[in-house]
């Protein structure tokens, strides 16, 4: 049946599609507007209150535009060193504000600041809610953070990079292997750390040192997500700095090494082909070799002896997780691996031959043949 050049469309989806699109061009009219009225204004350097309105009204609507981002920051610059340059003896009119900054033990001009700093946090939750990975989001809070730092007292500067910790904790629970967001967990905590380190931030916080906390924020994630690659890495840079802060003598030091072992073992008897689990053993086997700069030893000292008890252990261990994963190729690289630094340290070693060395290779090669220049290497490396 022939439509005679009309589209056999009902008429009112007709009518709703050119209304979209005639809402549409709208929107994006009064978007250019708004743009240019912005860029015309800091250009020309009104960076009045009306300005930053606007480009609180350009940023709800496009947060990606790092450009609008910077023009924000320029006018929160500019309004803040007003403030902190007025030194004028405040007006009657002034009674309610000052008497605010006087409950917050602050001069009247720095409660300012911390009010507007404040406001600007509170401004980008809602964005945050609809773009949780919008990164210039966050690194404008970042820089609200670290300009309170800046010009605040450390009490006032602290309770609000404790409420950024909740703030960013929120953000892990709904998405705990976003990468960037560990990152700025560590950024928010170094920042603790070091304004609880002086006598004011310590009366907000206690003791500036929060690696056990962070530590057991680690155990948590891992526990509730064990492919958590993040939160792996940032248990291994945590521990050189936890043993040293609890002085762990030797024996301590091996029951904790001892223990992470069993918490990984478990982890890799759960799911041997997760990358990131192998991460973190391979980590726990370079501490114990004092040759390896790269990762800062556990046990000290760690003579040839304990290196090859380990050694024979975690070799038996991976063996044994090859039963029922036999395709899984960490396991056999991992063998080969620790295989091959136990020969090093015990050349009459008799828990590995070399015959079940180059074993484990043909099974790498039949499980990843495309990889075949590499464990041509490694056969060559190892003398296979």
């Amino acid at each position: 049946m022939q439509s005679h050049g009309i589209p056999r469309v009902a008429a009112t989806t007709l009518d709703k599609s050119e209304q979209a699109r005639n809402k549409e061009r709208k929107q994006i009219t009064q978007y250019q507007a708004l743009e240019k009225d912005v860029v015309d204004r800091v250009k020309a350097k009104d960076y009045s209150d009306a300005t930053f309105q606007l480009t609180s009204q350009l940023l709800t609507q496009n947060p990606e535009y790092y450009t609008i981002w910077n023009y924000r920051r320029l006018i929160l610059q500019h309004v803040f060193a007003r403030e902190l340059a007025a030194d004028e003896a405040p007006s009657e009119q002034d009674a309610a504000a000052v008497s605010q900054a006087d409950k917050a033990g602050l001069p009247p001009a720095q409660h300012e600041v911390l009010l507007l700093i404040k406001e600007d946090l509170q401004f980008l939750i809602p964005l945050l809610k609809q773009y949780p990975k919008c990164y210039w989001i966050w690194n404008h809070r970042s820089w609200l953070l670290g300009t309170a730092t800046k010009h605040l007292p450390a009490h006032s500067a602290v309770t609000l990079w404790h409420a950024e910790l909740g703030l960013v904790s929120k953000m892990l629970g709904l998405d705990s292997r976003n990468f960037h967001g560990w990152g700025y967990r560590r950024e928010v905590v170094l920042a603790i750390e070091r304004l609880s380190s002086n006598g004011d931030g310590e009366k907000e916080s206690g003791s500036g040192n929060m690696v056990e906390s962070e530590f057991a924020y680690t155990t948590k994630m891992i526990q509730s997500n064990l492919s958590n690659f993040s939160a792996w890495h940032y248990r291994s840079q945590l521990i050189p700095r936890l043993l040293s802060s609890r002085n762990a003598d030797t024996k301590t030091r091996q029951e904790f090494l001892d223990a992470e072992f069993e918490l990984i073992t478990r982890a890799l008897y759960t799911d041997p082909y997760d990358q990131s689990l192998w991460f973190y053993h391979q980590y726990l086997m370079a501490t114990l070799s004092p040759a390896n700069k790269q990762a800062e030893p556990v046990l000290e000292p760690c003579g040839r002896a304990e290196q090859a008890r380990y050694l024979e252990r975690e070799i038996g261990s991976v063996r044994e997780m090859l039963e029922g994963a036999e395709d899984c190729k960490y396991i056999y690289q991992a063998l080969l691996e620790y295989s091959g630094r136990y020969l090093e340290v015990e050349a009459e070693g008799e828990k590995v031959t070399l015959e079940e060395m180059r074993g484990w290779l043909r099974e790498l090669r039949g499980i990843d043949p495309l990889r075949e220049g590499r464990w041509r290497d490694l056969e060559r490396k190892m003398g296979l």
